[in-house]
């Protein structure tokens, strides 16, 4: 079991797909938005790259010229502008710092808010097939890691290929033949930035996704920490985790080997240029042909030369450790919406509330079809139960008539619209759901209530409280309606936050109801006591209920009784009973 356990959170993406130029042009558009203050601080960058370049000019003229002629006055203002130079380096350095760190977090927040936009249109089979830690770190972890390569990345090139060409005219100007011994180590970097290019990017790949699995785990055992505490998993899933996270470890260190790789590749190269600078110089100034300030001018120029090709390189580090998270970015991006508004979608009108099933096929997997050929009518305002044995079909039902996914065959109806031609909004704004598991968001009990109908005043909040017996437990708290409840209300019982489920939707006023086990953690006291309130919420509404417990369904207009894909029983509780069929068997048994 726990085996199995394992292999579930270390599944891992597929690897095999190349580096795509595709994903950085299109990260491009985040960038071209704020292309006016990336131009601003490229702009500050060169400038102080600039004035960062006088140094070894000043130095020369220093050696050469102003110390052997002992002249005092000119080399105090050398100094000084030396100094000058530095500060203005600084300070424009500075500038364009605050810029793009300014840019780095709104492109954060524009792919953020993208990718939550697009994540709250997918369909219940996307949330179904994935583990939630994997989706929550896509939008958290991976956009802050990708914010800085695309923000400060690009400008960086442009900056550090800018301060090359101006290193390279500037040791043109001051020798051009040891300029060219320095320009000799470019082929032999290039050689090797490119063997260790694909080797560096698939490792990190690999990180991404072993780090993506232990969130996942990780993320799902906090939720269920009472459930393990309950039947005492602590060590097996210990083991699990400890695992996971040496898989995360390994993968760290081989990706890092390779990032450590670069930078001592770069520094040899760099010192065995500078090495030969001296000893070509050398050779020369022995000839008569080289003054000591050329020789300090052109290795100080190797220096600045060579710190680019180090800004590059750590650059290009950078890309290929944050590629993959950009390629997991743009594909839950690319995840297809498959329950969507159609093309020539239409406003769905107010409702009355007739429902029609015309042979309608459903699968969540494809080798396994749950309703098969499913026809049935429902006339406005009948209250309709389902009943029947666990995954018979009962609460897909409820979800197709809700648009949560897609029929494979067969048709929709309500008040003779096809729902799949109608918009979503227009169609779920006026049905109200009650799940079995009441999901509480964290705030105030009032904003939950309020979640069905945002412009709810306190005075029609307190009314739908009272209708379903949630005020009376709701008063009872130290603040009230503006008691703040936690993540899924973990403070309150399930009986309670059902009460506050049933507040919320009755306050939006639907006219499809649908209750799926909605009064199934509450007790049977408190349930004869909302019994009245589920009348108020019934009267003039098309409802469909699924409940265990069948005495809170004999008075529905219709039973359903639902089982191996399709409908084998309908009726009333009393046609149903005299039939003494499935229903029967399954009320007595009770």
């Amino acid at each position: 079991m726990a085996k199995d356990v394992k292999n579930t959170y270390r599944n891992d993406e597929d690897l095999d797909e190349p580096f795509n130029i595709r994903h950085l042009l299109r990260a491009s558009g985040y960038i071209l938005k704020y292309k006016k203050q990336m131009i601003i601080a490229l702009i500050f960058s060169a400038l102080a790259g600039m004035a960062n370049l006088i140094g070894p000019i000043l130095t020369q003229k220093s050696l050469d010229e102003v110390i052997p002629n002992k002249d005092l006055k000119m080399l105090f203002t050398l100094a000084a502008l030396f100094i000058c130079a530095v500060i203005i380096s600084v300070i424009f350095a500075s500038i364009r710092s605050k810029i793009m760190i300014n840019v780095s977090q709104k492109i954060i927040y524009d792919i953020r808010r993208d990718l939550f936009e697009h994540l709250q249109k997918l369909s219940f089979q996307y949330y179904d097939d994935r583990p939630h830690g994997k989706i929550l770190i896509r939008v958290v972890n991976y956009v802050n890691s990708v914010s800085d390569m695309l923000s400060n990345g690009l400008i960086n090139i442009i900056l550090e290929v800018i301060n090359l060409i101006f290193i390279i005219i500037f040791m043109l100007l001051v020798d051009y033949q040891l300029a060219l011994v320095v320009l000799c180590g470019v082929p032999v970097l290039a050689a090797f930035m490119l063997w260790i290019k694909n080797r560096q990017r698939k490792a990190w790949q690999m990180v991404s996704n072993k780090s993506s699995n232990l969130n996942a785990y990780l993320q799902e055992n906090i939720v269920g920490a009472k459930v393990t505490q309950m039947f005492a998993r602590e060590k097996e899933n210990a083991d699990i985790f400890y695992d996971l996270t040496e898989d995360c470890r390994s993968t760290w260190m081989t990706a890092v080997r390779y990032n450590n790789i670069i930078w001592p590749g770069i520094d040899t190269i760099s010192v065995l240029i500078r090495a030969s600078i001296f000893i070509s110089g050398l050779i020369l100034f022995g000839a008569g042909n080289k003054t000591v300030g050329t020789i300090m001018a052109i290795s100080g120029y190797a220096a600045r030369f060579w710190q680019p090709i180090m800004n590059l390189g750590n650059i290009f580090n950078n890309f290929i450790n944050n590629i993959a998270y950009l390629e997991r970015i743009f594909e839950t991006m690319d995840e297809e919406i498959t329950v969507d508004d159609d093309n020539n979608a239409t406003v769905l009108p107010a409702i009355r509330g007739d429902v029609t099933f015309e042979n309608v096929s459903f699968s969540y997997e494809s080798d396994k079809e749950v309703l098969h050929n499913v026809s049935f009518e429902v006339k406005a305002g009948e209250s309709v139960a389902l009943v029947g044995p666990t995954g018979a079909g009962k609460s897909t039902i409820i979800n197709l008539i809700s648009r949560f996914y897609n029929v494979d065959s067969g048709r929709i109806l309500i008040d003779g619209h096809d729902i799949s031609k109608v918009t979503l909004k227009s169609l779920r704004s006026q049905m109200g759901i009650m799940m079995q598991d009441s999901f509480i968001f964290s705030g105030t009990i009032e904003d939950n209530i309020r979640y069905g109908k945002l412009d709810a005043t306190l005075d029609e909040i307190i009314e739908s409280s009272k209708k379903v017996c949630a005020h009376e437990f709701i008063s009872g708290l130290p603040d009230g309606y503006n008691s703040e409840v936690h993540e899924r209300g973990s403070l309150l019982s399930q009986g309670q936050k059902q009460l506050i489920s049933f507040a919320r939707t009755l306050l939006s006023d639907p006219a499809i109801l649908i209750l799926d086990e909605a009064t199934s953690s509450i007790d049977v006291q408190t349930e004869r006591a909302l019994q009245k309130g589920l009348d108020s919420m019934l009267k003039g509404r098309t409802s469909f209920i699924i409940a265990h417990r069948l005495s809170t369904i004999k008075n529905c207009d219709k039973i359903m009784y639902i089982d191996d894909g399709g409908i084998r029983e309908c009726g009333t509780h009393d046609e149903l009973m005299a039939r003494k069929g499935l229903y029967y068997k399954l009320n007595t048994a009770q």
